[in-house]
């Protein structure tokens, strides 16, 4: 099966070179590797252009968004299954792409995930927050609940028929995505115990009170738009699950 992994950057150059690498660590093929750069202004491009046709597809123009970058990727996407890596994640290992595959070809599940570590930004050895994907069922959306985005991994058939990302949500088009996914189209999905992906924190879901509303606001609008029944008292109470996440540690 092969592999297309989307990378989405802007002004990423602090990081990006430990996202590529990650990448081309893996050691499974073929991987498809496609990194959309969003005009940067600092050595991103540069830093990407270093690593030459490793990198199987470099685009750097502007863009409308980070979702708007990723639908470019998927666009360029020619690989059996589809993953999202942002210019601030990394692997942890080079067998996740290998593991991923093989739970694609033990299940036939639609989709795949597992779990994620929040790391911190200058020290990426540090764990801030453990975000598993345990436990997770579709009926949990309704709270606000979700698989971490940077582990999950889409055939890229499904992706053709159900479409790709919202432009129309700042923060939650993953959150959105997931729904129409799993709710519209009934998405099969399989979970790795596992972590398959660090992510650095400070994002732009993670930056303050208007950050928080906007989130909860799209939340409930995804629902509504798929006939998802809930509403903003029930999609806060998922705060209560993501305190028990400061605790928790990795397996």
């Amino acid at each position: 099966m092969k592999v297309s992994l989307i990378t989405v950057a802007y002004n990423a150059g602090a990081h990006i070179e430990s996202c590529i690498r990650s990448v081309l660590a893996q050691d499974y093929a073929p991987i498809e590797y496609i990194v959309i750069d969003g005009a940067s202004t600092d050595d991103t491009l540069s830093i990407a252009q270093g690593f030459g046709d490793r990198i199987s597809v470099l685009i750097s123009e502007p863009d409308k968004g980070i979702y708007d970058a990723m639908n470019k990727g998927l666009a360029r996407a020619t690989g059996d299954i589809v993953g999202i890596l942002n210019a601030d994640d990394f692997y942890p290992h080079g067998g996740v792409i290998a593991r991923v595959v093989r739970e694609f070809q033990e299940t036939g599940a639609d989709t795949v995930f597992g779990d994620l570590v929040y790391v911190k930004e200058e020290n990426p050895e540090e764990i801030v927050r453990f975000f598993p994907g345990r436990g997770f069922h579709p009926a949990q959306m309704r709270r606000g609940l979700m698989p971490p985005h940077p582990t999950f991994f889409v055939r890229r058939e499904l992706y053709q028929q159900c479409g790709n990302f919202d432009k129309s949500y700042a923060i939650c088009a993953d959150f959105e995505l997931m729904v129409r996914l799993f709710h519209k189209y009934g998405a099969s999905y399989s979970y790795i115990p596992e972590t398959l992906t660090h992510m650095r924190a400070g994002g732009v879901s993670t930056r303050g009170v208007r950050s928080t509303l906007t989130i909860n606001r799209e939340m409930l609008r995804a629902c509504n738009t798929h006939g998802v029944s809930t509403n903003l008292l029930r999609i806060y109470s998922k705060y209560l699950t993501k305190v028990f996440q400061l605790v928790q540690k990795p397996g």
